[in-house]
C-alpha cells in the first residue's frame, strides 16, 4: 500500500521535491507506517471510508513536508541527529503571555537577551492565536488558527520571533487548542448557519435527552462563572457541548475530517518556526456516555496519531500533553504498552507541583515522598514538564490513597492547602484566593503568584523592619527551595513570568471587564521591567531571587545526571521534613534534599551511608564539601545537590 501511496503523493503534493527529498519522505514514512495505522484504525477503522480519508491525511502531511522551509528542514536533521536534546539538563523553560511580557511578538524579540541571560532555552508564548473578542479564556477560545492576535502581531511576526529565538538558541513553544474552537470560529458560525457538514464537526444534540445522561457522570470545570456542559442555541435549536465556557464549542473528533484539520493546522504552525506545540485540554477530547467523558482511550489515539504524522512531516517538533489529570491517568499521556515512546513526547508534572506546596504548607515531606514512589518510570524518550505553578489555578490533585496511606484524610488536607494558601489557616504565611468553589463537592482550588503564595507579599507586610527582614528571607528561601526542586528532578522545569523577580498578586485585572471574573489574572501580572532593571545587584529582594534562579540554572546545566533518562526515586531520608531524591544513571548519581521546614534539620550518617552517600560528598548546587561520615545538617529551607567525591575531584 505504501508505494501505491507514494505513487499518488509523488504525482500531488511532493512532484516539486528533488527525488532524494522524496525519498526522505519515503523513508519516513516506511517508518512510522504502523504508528500511523494503529491509531487511525482504532478511530476510523470501522468506516466505509476510511482508507480515503487515510490517503486524505498523508495528503496533508505530504503538502506539509513540500513546503517546509529549509531552516526547518536544517532543524529536522538536527533533532533526528540528536534524538535527547529536550531530554538534557541544559533546558531550560520560561512562560509568558506576550502582552504581559513586552506588548508584542517584536517586543519579545527584543527581549531575547533577558532570556538568555537567564539561560532559558524553550521560551512558551501563552496563547497567541487569534482569539474572539471579549471574554476568551485567557486565548483559548480561539477563532481562528491561521491568524495572531492582532493586538500582539501578525503571522509575519511570529515567525521572524521563532527565527531569532532559533538562532540563540531557544525553541518557541505555542498553545494549540485541541478540544474546542470559539463559537466565532468560522466552523462554529456556518454550523450556527445550518450548514449540516459543519454542525457535524462540533456535538450538537436536538434535545436535553443525552445531555442530561451526561451530566450524571462528567465534571464542571467552572462551576462559578460557567455552570453545565451545554449550552442552547435557538437559532438551530440545538444544545452544543461546551465544557469549559458557552463560547468554547467543543470539537466531534468521532468525525475524521475534524482530526484532519486539526493535523492541517499544527503542521501549518510547524512550518512558521514552531517547535513545541502545547496540545491543550486533551483530556477532554473524546467522549464517551456513562464516563467522566475524559482520558478515553480514544483521546490517546488521536494524540498517538498526531504524533505518527507529524514525525514524517517536521520530526524536529515535539508535542506536549496539557493533561492535568490524576496519577494513573497521566503516565498514558507519554505512551504506555505499544504506544510506549509514540504519544506525547512531554507532559506537565502536576503532581510534583500540588506536593511542593502541600510540603510547604505542612512543613512535612511525608506525603511528597509516599505520592512521588508511586509513580511509575516513564518511556525513555519522553521527559517531564515540572513547574512550581503556570498561568492557571492550583487544583489540589491529592488521592484519596495517597493521603490514607501516610494517615491523612483527603478531604481534609485539601481544604487545608485551600484554606492555607488563601491566607485563612492560622499562622498561614500565604496571599492567594479561592478559586472556583464547588457547593456540589466542596472542591476549591488557588489562585496566587509564586512570590504571594510563599510568604513575600505576607512578608513586605509585616511591620517592624526585623521581623520584615527575617521574613522576607524565609519567603526568598522558599521560591529558590522549590525552584531548586523542579530543576534537580529532570525534564524541563519551567519559569513563569515574574517569579525570577518575586512579582507579587496584582488585583488590577479586577478594573478589567473582560477579565473581572477570572481571579486567576491576579497571577498574571504585567512584567516590571523597573524592577528587573535592578536585578544584577543582588541585594534586594527582587535582586537576590534572580541570582539565585540564575544559580540554580547555571548549576543544572552543569549536572549531567539530571538528563531526563536518569531515574528518579523519592527516598525517605528518615526525617519528616526533608525530602530526599536519588538521581541515577550511567551519568552520575547525586543525591537531592530539601528541607521544608523553618528549622534546622539534620540527617543522619548512617542514613546517607544506606543511600550509598558515605564518605566525602561535594554539593554541586552550593560549591560546598561535606564529610558523608557525620551527620548532614540543613538549614531552615536549604537544598543541596550532593555527588560522592572521587579521586580529585
Amino acid at each position: 500500500m505504501i508505494e501505491m501511496l507514494m505513487e499518488q503523493l509523488v504525482v500531488g503534493p511532493l512532484r516539486g521535491l528533488e527525488p532524494l527529498e522524496q525519498e526522505i519522505f519515503r523513508v519516513r514514512l516506511e517508518a512510522g507506517w504502523e504508528d500511523v495505522k494503529r491509531p487511525l484504525f482504532l478511530l476510523y477503522g470501522d468506516r466505509p471510508d476510511f482508507d480515503s480519508y487515510l490517503r486524505h491525511f498523508l495528503h496533508i502531511v505530504a503538502a506539509a513536508y513540500a513546503e517546509r522551509p529549509f531552516d526547518l528542514r536544517l532543524l529536522d536533521v538536527r533533532r533526528t541527529a540528536v534524538p535527547d536534546w529536550y531530554q538534557q539538563s541544559s533546558m531550560m523553560g520560561y512562560v509568558c503571555y506576550v502582552d504581559r511580557f513586552n506588548e508584542t511578538l517584536r517586543g519579545v524579540a527584543d527581549k531575547i537577551d533577558y532570556l538568555q541571560e537567564l539561560g532559558i532555552t524553550y521560551l512558551h508564548l501563552m496563547p497567541l492565536l487569534k482569539p474572539r473578542s471579549g471574554p476568551n479564556d485567557g486565548g483559548y477560545a480561539v477563532a481562528d488558527y491561521r491568524e495572531v492576535n492582532p493586538k500582539l502581531g501578525s503571522m509575519d511576526d511570529l515567525r521572524e520571533v521563532a527565527t531569532a529565538l532559533r538562532q540563540r538558541g531557544i525553541s518557541l513553544v505555542v498553545d494549540l487548542v485541541c478540544n474546542h474552537t470559539a463559537k466565532e470560529h468560522e466552523w462554529a458560525q456556518r454550523a450556527l448557519a445550518g450548514e449540516e457538514r459543519y454542525q457535524d464537526y462540533y456535538l450538537m444534540f436536538p434535545d436535553r435527552t443525552l445531555p442530561d445522561e451526561y451530566e450524571k457522570t462528567i465534571r464542571e470545570i467552572f462551576p462559578d462563572f460557567a455552570p453545565g456542559s451545554f449550552t442552547h442555541y435557538p437559532q438551530i435549536d440545538r444544545w452544543v457541548w461546551t465544557t469549559f465556557n458557552e463560547y468554547q464549542w467543543d470539537l466531534n473528533y468521532a468525525n475524521p475530517a475534524v482530526f484532519g484539520e486539526m493535523l492541517d493546522t499544527m503542521l501549518f504552525l510547524a512550518n512558521q518556526g514552531v517547535e513545541i506545540l502545547r496540545l491543550d485540554a486533551v483530556a477532554f477530547m473524546w467522549k464517551r456516555l456513562g464516563t467522566d467523558c475524559e482520558n478515553q482511550p480514544e483521546a490517546h489515539a488521536i494524540l498517538q496519531a498526531f504524533r505518527a504524522l507529524s514525525r514524517i512531516a517536521a520530526p524536529g517538533v515535539l508535542l506536549k500533553a496539557e493533561a492535568i489529570v490524576a496519577p494513573p491517568q497521566l503516565i498514558p499521556y507519554l505512551g504506555v504498552g505499544k504506544a510506549a515512546n509514540k504519544e506525547c513526547e512531554i507532559a506537565y508534572h502536576n503532581v510534583l507541583m500540588v506536593m511542593l506546596w502541600s510540603s510547604l504548607a505542612e512543613r512535612k515531606v511525608v506525603l511528597m515522598t509516599h505520592a512521588l514512589q508511586q509513580m511509575p518510570e516513564i518511556p525513555s524518550q519522553t521527559a517531564w514538564v515540572t513547574y512550581v505553578r503556570c498561568h492557571d489555578d492550583i487544583g489540589w490533585a491529592v488521592t484519596e490513597e495517597d493521603a490514607a496511606a501516610v494517615g491523612l484524610n483527603g478531604f481534609w488536607h485539601r481544604a487545608f492547602l485551600s484554606d492555607f494558601y488563601s491566607g485563612r489557616f492560622p499562622g498561614s504565611f500565604a496571599r492567594g484566593d479561592t478559586f472556583q468553589f464547588n457547593p456540589k463537592t466542596q472542591d476549591r482550588r488557588i489562585s496566587g503568584s509564586c512570590a504571594s503564595l510563599a510568604g513575600l507579599e505576607v512578608a513586605l507586610e509585616s511591620g517592624e523592619e526585623t521581623a520584615v527582614g527575617q521574613a522576607v528571607g524565609r519567603a526568598v528561601d522558599r521560591i529558590l527551595l522549590i525552584h531548586s526542586m523542579i530543576m534537580a528532578f529532570g525534564g524541563i522545569p519551567l519559569l513563569y513570568m515574574g517569579d525570577e523577580l518575586g512579582l507579587l498578586n496584582d488585583h488590577s485585572y479586577q478594573f478589567e471587564p473582560d477579565l473581572a471574573a477570572d481571579n486567576r489574572w491576579m497571577h498574571r501580572p504585567k512584567m516590571d521591567w523597573e524592577v528587573a532593571a535592578g536585578r544584577g545587584d543582588g541585594k534586594g529582594v527582587n535582586g537576590r531571587l534572580f541570582q539565585g534562579i540564575c544559580r540554580l540554572i547555571e548549576a543544572r546545566k552543569q549536572m549531567d545526571a539530571f538528563h531526563a533518562q536518569a531515574s528518579k526515586r523519592p527516598v525517605w531520608t528518615h526525617n519528616d521534613h526533608v525530602f530526599g531524591l536519588v538521581r541515577q544513571s550511567p551519568r552520575g548519581q547525586v543525591l537531592v534534599l530539601g528541607n521544608f521546614s523553618e528549622q534546622s534539620q539534620t540527617i543522619t550518617r548512617q542514613r546517607l551511608a544506606e543511600l550509598g552517600f558515605g564518605g566525602a560528598l561535594l554539593d554541586r548546587l552550593n560549591k560546598r564539601y561535606f564529610d558523608g561520615w557525620f551527620e548532614l545538617r540543613l538549614e531552615p529551607y536549604q537544598a543541596v545537590w550532593l555527588e560522592k567525591v572521587i579521586g580529585n575531584q
